[in-house]
C-alpha cells in the first residue's frame, strides 16, 4: 500500500526546486521550463519515481514530467532527486483529473501510465486511469502521432482498458499479455518497481502501445 501521511512532506516538497508549484501557470510553456525544445513526455501515477528516473538517464535527450498525487509517495521521488539530481525530470503533484488545465494542446509527445489504481468496484470505474474518461483528456494534450504506453499485473484492469479504446476513438499499435515473454515488447522495457516485485512472484505483465 502507499505511504499516505508522513509529517512534513508537503512542506519538504513545496521547497523543492525539482517540483514545479504551479503547474497550471505552466501551460503551454513547459518546453521554457525544461530550457530547450526536446520532446516533453509525461507519467501519471508515478509513484516514488524510479521508472521516470531511469528513463531520464537512458534518454538525455527527452524532457519527462512525473505526476503524482499523494505527498508522501513523491517525497520519495524528491529525495532521490536531491541524491541525483536529473535536468530534465520535474515533478507535479497533482490529481490527474486536471492533465488538460496543465498541459496544452499537442504539447506532449507520449504518455505513461504503469500499474495504475485498478479502483475495482463499477461504479468508478470513470477514475481508472486508462478510462474512456481519461483517454479524452489525454487526447487534448498528445501530439500528432504521439502514443500511450500503459503496463500493469492486473487482468481485470487491462481487458477494461482495451474494451475502453474503440469508444474513446483510439486503436491499439502493440498489445501483450506478457511483456516478459514477448521479445519485441520488451526490447528496450525500463521496469518500474512494481513490476520487478509482480515480475518475481510470477504474475504475467501486460502492455498496450495506444494512440488516437
Amino acid at each position: 500500500m502507499r505511504l499516505r501521511n508522513i509529517t512534513g512532506a508537503r512542506e519538504l516538497i513545496g521547497n523543492s526546486e525539482f517540483v514545479i508549484h504551479d503547474p497550471e501557470g505552466q501551460k503551454g510553456n513547459w518546453h521554457g521550463i525544461f530550457g530547450n525544445n526536446n520532446p516533453i513526455h509525461i507519467e501519471i501515477g508515478m509513484g516514488k519515481g524510479r521508472f521516470i528516473m531511469d528513463m531520464a538517464k537512458a534518454h538525455a535527450d527527452i524532457n519527462y514530467v512525473g505526476i503524482e498525487k499523494y505527498s508522501s509517495v513523491l517525497l520519495r521521488a524528491v529525495q532521490k532527486m536531491e541524491q541525483d539530481p536529473l535536468a530534465n525530470v520535474r515533478f507535479i503533484r497533482m490529481d490527474a483529473e486536471s492533465i488538460a488545465e496543465v498541459f496544452g494542446k499537442e504539447e506532449i509527445g507520449r504518455i505513461y501510465l504503469n500499474f495504475s489504481d485498478p479502483w475495482p468496484k463499477d461504479r468508478h470505474a470513470k477514475r481508472r486511469l486508462p478510462s474512456r474518461e481519461f483517454l479524452g483528456r489525454y487526447d487534448k494534450i498528445l501530439e500528432k502521432g504521439g502514443h500511450l504506453e500503459f503496463k500493469t499485473d492486473n487482468e481485470d484492469l487491462f481487458r477494461f482498458a482495451m474494451e475502453e479504446l474503440e469508444p474513446a476513438g483510439w486503436r491499439a499499435k502493440k498489445v501483450t499479455f506478457d511483456l516478459h515473454h514477448d521479445a519485441e515488447m520488451l526490447e528496450g522495457n525500463i521496469m518500474t518497481e512494481y513490476e520487478e516485485r509482480f515480475s518475481a512472484m510470477g504474475n504475467a505483465i501486460y502492455k498496450y502501445v495506444i494512440e488516437r
